[in-house]
């Protein structure tokens, strides 16, 4: 009982964090099934606005197109992304060389440089060979990211060498070590980087803004960034869409989160 008594004190505190940490996402979901005014008002209980809400949603807004288009670019991001620097972390740890490591070592100064300074070029990159308004200019500068490359790297170490001997004298090749033994083996990885990749491709708002001039080709951030740009905002619709944007990234957050953090911590070892 005295063991119970010690341990209350820190219970509560992790109650009370927890209940911080879940409130915004409860009130955007409240917020959902109110009008506007009840959200402004800081109305906490639910409403029977979320019909209503819903139908003006996608009377202003293309919503399904914006919906298919952030799936286009956060699925087909994450699924080249995953393939390119799972290559490429297996390659610098497997065929390991000090040209490799300074190649690295560029690779992570490359990640102090902010998006901003390379926005520009990029742009008109993508301009000269008449991408802009693609869907494609959005997913090619994410598809190789120095932080995945030393993800991979890191989690690569831990991949035992043996195996890769082995299979050599064996006659396998290669690419069918990589496809065969290290891909089953690095699953935990590989869920991990899908998570992160995803979340980035899904939540990414700056460039498909600049890229992207045509709202018949918005992803969701856009959509939500249009609900609030006009002189009246309608908070309830706009905390609809938050929601429905959400969904997604905490459905694959939900489903993969013991490998994500499997994933996270084999890499850090």
């Amino acid at each position: 009982m005295t063991e119970r008594l010690r341990q209350l004190p820190g219970y509560a505190t992790l109650g009370l964090f927890a209940v911080f940490s879940v409130f915004p996402l409860y009130f955007m979901v409240v917020s959902a099934t109110n009008s506007s005014a009840d959200v402004l008002d800081s109305r906490l209980l639910p409403g029977g606005e979320l019909l209503n809400n819903f139908t003006k949603l996608i009377e202003s807004q293309d919503l399904g197109s914006a919906l298919w288009n952030s799936f286009a670019v956060a699925i087909g991001t994450t699924v080249v992304a995953l393939a390119v620097c799972s290559i490429a972390g297996y390659g610098f740890e497997v065929f390991h060389s000090r040209a490799k490591d300074a190649v690295m070592a560029v690779l992570l100064l490359a990640m102090m440089i902010p998006f901003a300074a390379t926005m520009i070029p990029l742009f008109t990159l993508f301009a000269e060979a008449g991408l802009v308004n693609s869907i494609i200019a959005v997913i090619i500068p994410a598809i190789s990211t120095p932080f995945l490359i030393l993800l991979f790297r890191q989690a690569s170490r831990s991949f035992p060498h043996e195996i890769i001997e082995a299979a050599r004298i064996d006659g396998v090749g290669e690419l069918g070590i990589f496809a065969r033994i290290y891909i089953p083996t690095m699953r935990s990885t590989y869920a991990a980087a899908a998570v992160i990749t995803f979340m980035t491709a899904w939540n990414n708002f700056l460039w498909p803004r600049v890229i992207l001039v045509d709202n018949r080709v918005q992803t969701m951030p856009m959509l939500i960034a249009n609900l609030s740009a006009g002189y009246v905002t309608d908070y309830g619709v706009l905390m609809l869409a938050v929601l429905l944007a959400s969904l997604p990234t905490m459905i694959i957050f939900l489903v993969l989160q013991r490998s994500f953090a499997a994933g996270i911590t084999g890499a850090i070892k």
